[in-house]
C-alpha cells in the first residue's frame, strides 16, 4: 500500500440534509487481525434516501449516535490480508455493510466479503440493489406470471432491475419515470407500457387502459403516486412500499383522507412494507440468482454515465439521485494516487 492513511465521509451531527451533516476525516490504514482484509474501494454505490434519512436520525432501525461511518455497497480490491482467510491479494470483492461504502479502504472480517470476477460498478447495481428487487417482489409481493406488474421510478437503480425480473417472471409490465430518456431505456429493457407523468396522468392512463387494475405495485416514490398506486389495485392487489423518494428531502407530508382500509377492505387488497435487513435469510440465494443471470445476459445493468469522482463528490451524487435525474445506479468512483 502507497499510503499509510486514508479518507472516509462521517455523519458528524444530524441535520436536515446530507451535506450538512458530513465531514471528511483522514486516519490510518489498520493493519488487518488473523480474520480480517483490507479492502481499498473502487467505486461505492449512492443510497439518497437512506443517507439523508440516516443523517436526520430517522432510520428506526438503528440507533445511532454521531459521529458514525457512512455508505454500504462497495467494491474493491483486497490490498492485505490476514493469516486466517483465504482471499488473496489483488482479489476483487463485494461489501454491503452499513459504514463501508464512502470510505477508501476499509479493514473487515473476511466472511464479509463476496469475491467477483472484477471490481466493476455493476455488481454495486445487483448487490444489494437488486437483491432488494428480486426479494421485495417474491417475497413480500408474491409475484406470479400473467399479472399486471407496476413498477415506479421505473428506470432507477432498483426500478430498472424490478422491471426486467418481472418481465422475466412472465407478467405484463407498466413503468413509470419522468422523462423521455428514461421512457427510452424501459422500451430498451421491455417494458410493455411506459408512463412518462410529465406528459401523461397516471390514473386516468390506469383507469382506462387497466379498469381491472395492477396486481402487483413495486412503489418507490410514496405521495400522490403512492394514492394513486392504491385507489388503482386489483381485487386482490399488492402493493409494496420499497421507498417513499418524494418525501425524503423534505419533512412528511401530514394526509387528511380517509383511513386506508376504506380502499383496501371492499378489494381484499393489501399495502405491505419491504425492508431488506428483515429478509435476510433470502439475500444469498436472491444474490446467487441475480449473479447468474446477469453473467448469462439475461439481466441488463444500467449505471448512471454521471461521473462522482472522490469522497468530496458524493454530497452532489446525493443530491443528483433525489433530483430523480438519475438513469440506473448512481455510483461514486475513487481515485487513487498509486506509485
Amino acid at each position: 500500500m502507497s499510503s499509510s492513511t486514508y479518507k472516509k465521509l462521517v455523519a458528524k451531527q444530524f441535520a436536515q440534509d446530507f451535506k450538512s451533516a458530513i465531514e471528511i476525516v483522514e486516519l490510518p490504514i489498520p493493519e488487518p487481525a488473523p480474520d480480517e482484509i483490507v479492502i481499498r474501494n473502487k467505486f461505492a454505490g449512492v443510497n439518497a434516501g437512506f443517507d439523508t434519512l440516516l443523517c436526520r436520525g430517522d432510520v428506526s432501525y438503528v440507533n445511532l449516535t454521531p459521529p458514525f461511518d457512512l455508505g454500504v455497497e462497495a467494491v474493491g480490491e483486497v490490498v492485505a490480508v490476514g493469516s486466517n482467510v483465504t482471499f488473496q491479494v489483488g482479489d476483487a470483492v463485494v461489501t454491503t455493510i452499513r459504514g463501508g461504502g464512502y470510505r477508501e479502504y476499509q479493514t473487515i472480517n473476511a466472511n464479509l466479503a463476496f469475491k467477483v470476477p472484477e471490481a466493476t460498478p455493476e455488481v454495486l447495481t445487483l448487490m444489494p440493489t437488486g437483491v432488494s428487487a428480486l426479494v421485495a417482489l417474491e417475497q413480500v409481493g408474491e409475484m406470479k406470471s400473467q399479472e399486471v406488474v407496476l413498477v415506479t421510478a421505473a428506470a432507477g437503480g432498483t426500478g430498472h432491475i424490478a422491471v426486467q425480473l418481472a418481465k422475466l417472471a412472465g407478467n405484463h409490465v407498466i413503468g413509470t419515470c419522468g422523462s423521455d430518456a428514461k421512457g427510452q431505456l424501459l422500451s430498451e429493457l421491455g417494458c410493455d407500457r411506459m408512463i412518462n407523468y410529465r406528459k401523461e396522468d397516471l390514473n386516468l392512463v390506469l383507469k382506462q387502459e387497466y379498469p381491472n387494475g395492477v396486481n402487483l405495485v413495486f412503489e418507490c416514490v410514496g405521495k400522490q403516486v403512492f394514492d394513486t398506486c392504491v385507489d388503482n389495485l386489483a381485487i386482490r392487489g399488492r402493493l409494496v412500499v420499497v421507498g417513499f423518494v418524494s418525501e425524503y428531502g423534505n419533512n412528511f407530508a401530514q394526509v387528511t383522507q380517509s383511513r386506508i382500509y376504506q380502499k383496501l377492505f371492499w378489494k381484499a387488497a393489501s399495502v405491505r412494507g419491504f425492508l431488506m435487513p428483515l429478509y435476510k435469510e433470502y439475500m444469498v440465494e436472491a444474490r446467487d440468482r441475480l449473479f447468474n443471470l446477469f453473467y448469462s445476459n439475461k439481466l441488463k445493468v444500467v449505471v448512471d454515465p454521471t461521473e462522482f469522482l472522490g469522497l468530496e463528490s458524493i454530497p452532489a451524487a446525493v443530491e443528483y439521485l433525489l433530483s430523480g435525474r438519475n438513469c440506473g445506479k448512481v455510483v461514486v468512483r475513487f481515485i487513487y494516487n498509486l506509485p
